[in-house]
């Protein structure tokens, strides 16, 4: 009896499951709960816990998060900025906002979710090159802003998300007006994990920058890996001009466990003219917390964090005892 030989698996598939095991297993090992949490996080109305938040932008990666991309919003006295959501890397806003997204229409915010560097239909996005990602983002924003009758939006985002990308859209696409701050169309940018200076993931980055592999990597994870390694092309244009823009607030929430953006510290920035930057890490204000830099999108010390960042006239404390991560599904 003859057997027909196997067929190879495509190389495409094969990059998509090796993606989707990392990122379930990332999500295991790297959401362990905090020590002294036991009553858990308080999850915000249709918030989605990340594993499902996993599987669903998975399986339907362009879904907005809930709470997302309700063109009709329009945002109110209390909060007269949209908020726009920026996904990390190898991930969509449904995968990455499922906690923060919800909690944020809660609280009476227009909110505004998009999926960038990445095709309609494929779920691990925001690999592209990151000027073209930060033109992407521009015409979102001026969506939004058209859309809500806003003159400013606030950003939020995650590890790219919250670094590189729009630190390139602030400066060169046209997110603000240096020359006229009161023009900027971006009040305020908070960063979880951002990758402000660079990430070396634990060494690996370290390791392909020294042996001239990035371009090899990133033909399978994207060109977005180059673009944030330590001392890339885009680091070394954005740092020449300095960390900020003039009329722009900017908030980095960090954790010491970080293994992605390290050292931990290339997260933090140095205020330029005209600007403002909180550097926080989440240990000092709950030295428990164990979020690393997957799991502090789902972290409720963070949510917190982000929440007093948006608002700081009525932040309000954040309570340690609740800094597990939102696990459940």
């Amino acid at each position: 009896m003859s057997h027909r030989p196997a067929r190879p698996v495509p190389r495409s598939r094969l990059i998509t499951w090796w993606a989707t095991i990392g990122a379930v297993t990332a999500l295991a090992l790297g959401l362990p709960g905090t020590a002294g949490a036991a009553a858990g996080p308080i999850p915000p109305p249709g918030a989605v816990a990340a594993p499902a938040a996993l599987i669903r932008g998975t399986l339907q990666p362009d879904t907005p998060p809930p709470g997302a991309n309700d063109w009709t919003c329009r945002p109110t006295a209390a909060h007269p900025r949209p908020v726009v959501l920026l996904h990390a890397t190898l991930t969509n806003a449904h995968m990455n906002w499922g906690m923060l997204s919800p909690q944020l229409k809660d609280e009476g915010y227009c909110v505004f979710a998009p999926n960038y560097g990445g095709k309609p239909g494929v779920p691990f996005k925001a690999t592209g090159h990151v000027p073209d990602s930060a033109r992407e983002i521009a015409r979102f924003v001026d969506r939004v802003l058209k859309a809500t009758g806003a003159r400013q939006v606030d950003l939020v985002g995650h590890s790219q998300g919250g670094g590189v990308l729009p630190r390139w859209y602030l400066r060169f696409e046209g997110g603000t007006n240096p020359a006229k701050p009161s023009r900027n169309k971006v009040r305020r940018l908070v960063g979880l994990a951002p990758s402000n200076h660079g990430a070396s993931v634990s060494g690996l980055g370290t390791l392909t920058t020294a042996l001239g592999l990035n371009a090899t990597v990133s033909a399978v994870a994207g060109q977005a890996y180059a673009d944030q390694m330590v001392g890339s092309e885009v680091n070394r244009k954005l740092d020449r001009g300095g960390d900020t823009q003039p009329g722009v607030d900017y908030t980095v929430i960090a954790t010491r466990y970080d293994e992605v953006v390290t050292p931990y510290s290339n997260q933090f920035l140095t205020a330029g003219p005209g600007a403002k930057v909180r550097n926080i890490t989440i240990q000092d204000v709950c030295p428990q917390d164990l979020s690393e830099h997957i799991s502090i999108a789902y972290d409720s010390n963070a949510m917190r964090l982000v929440l007093n960042a948006l608002d700081p006239a009525h932040a309000e404390p954040v309570d340690c005892r609740l800094s597990a991560p939102l696990l459940g599904g």
